[in-house]
């Protein structure tokens, strides 16, 4: 048996986080499989995010202080002699820096890091904070997309990138009855609706107010459902008051039973201005739901081609006209069979199973 742990920034709802947590389903159960968050405690944790109550068991919190900490490197060797560690995998550039001076420090681990995306080496910090991390232990380096690695290949042109396409668990997210989950929902809604969902912080990156806008292009039976919160919420509401879409625009918060909330949708809107590899696109069209999405970091190598629509520019006319659009297609193949060929969460943690053992014998 082997000990894996994962680190990570934090544990909150989000995309990164999800994929984390599929690893711990799915990876081989022969092997011991840990989450350490260098940000908060179980409990904040847990009040947060529900979900982490069946993993408990395998999440430790080291509750950094703000700014960097040389205790927290300590922490982590700790928790590498205490479960005998095998792999630390890294994600985000917080974790790959702690996770490279630990590693470093003890070279018996194998270091593995994640790069979910790429936009944050545009600032002169964390290119140079990257480029020291990656210096410490020379981790093998692994992009969700694409785009990451093409962007990643393009600063460091000599390091050796992975390709490792984020997956997602579809016997949780799959087909449903639409008036069912919208019942299970508790919406009270009109009947016949045509209804558009997005699921995503409520903050500016992700692009929610050109979603809300282009409700205005739309026929009054369109109606919009936004799962999350965030910072922009009260924004957001009052934007939505502004155009009078009071009655067609509804706020959830945070959705525990996602697989519902997808379920209940004719359509998925992801309107954001900056992505990786996004889970949310992934997740509805394994429940079915074909997509319409902002062509902008790798979003369009999560899209089935002939089920769901790339828009090229984030305006409200043209995400409204892509929905009208695809809302009127006839849908001849089914995205979730897309998602079962290309993003099964099984398949991605093989592959990270084969880069952490290559060469060694377990």
């Amino acid at each position: 048996m082997k000990t894996i742990v994962h680190v990570v920034q934090h544990l909150a709802p989000g995309g990164l986080e999800a994929m984390v947590l599929d690893m711990l389903t799915f990876t081989n159960p022969k092997h011991n499989i840990m989450v350490v968050s260098l940000d908060g405690t179980l409990d904040s944790a847990l009040n947060g995010w529900p979900r982490l109550k069946e993993y408990q068991h395998q999440l430790i919190f080291l509750n950094k202080p703000a700014g960097f900490s040389l205790s927290t490197i300590s922490q982590l060797l700790t928790v590498f002699k205490e479960y005998k560690v095998d792999v630390v995998h890294s994600h985000h550039i917080g974790p790959l820096l702690y996770s490279g001076f630990a590693a470093m420090l003890n070279r018996k681990v194998n270091h593995v890091h994640t790069e979910h995306d790429a936009w944050h080496l545009n600032t002169k910090k964390h290119l140079y904070l990257q480029k020291l991390a990656l210096s410490l232990s020379k981790p093998k380096l692994v992009a969700d997309a694409n785009f990451v690695k093409n962007t990643l290949k393009n600063i460091f042109q000599e390091y050796p990138i992975h390709t490792i396409k984020n997956g997602i668990d579809p016997y949780k997210f799959t087909t449903g009855n639409k008036h069912q989950a919208r019942k299970e929902l508790g919406l009270h809604l009109p009947k016949n609706i045509k209804l558009i969902g997005n699921a995503a912080r409520l903050e500016a990156v992700k692009g929610h107010p050109n979603l809300i806008e282009a409700m205005i292009f739309l026929k009054d039976d369109y109606h919009l459902l936004l799962a999350g919160s965030g910072t922009q919420k009260d924004y957001l509401q009052h934007l939505t008051r502004q155009y009078k879409l009071e009655d067609r625009v509804h706020f959830l918060g945070h959705i525990e039973q996602m697989p519902t909330f997808y379920q209940s949708l004719d359509i998925f809107c992801l309107p954001s201005n900056n992505e990786g590899f996004p889970l949310s696109t992934l997740e509805a069209q394994s429940c079915g739901i074909p997509c319409v999405a902002h062509n902008v970091g790798g979003v369009s190598e999560t899209l089935c081609p002939t089920s769901s629509k790339l828009v090229n520019n984030n305006l409200p006319l043209s995400l409204a006209t892509a929905i009208e659009e695809l809302t009127n297609q006839q849908i001849q193949d089914n995205p979730r069979t897309f998602i079962l060929n290309h993003n099964d969460a099984k398949s991605m943690a093989s592959a990270y199973e084969n880069l952490y053992f290559s060469g060694v014998s377990i």
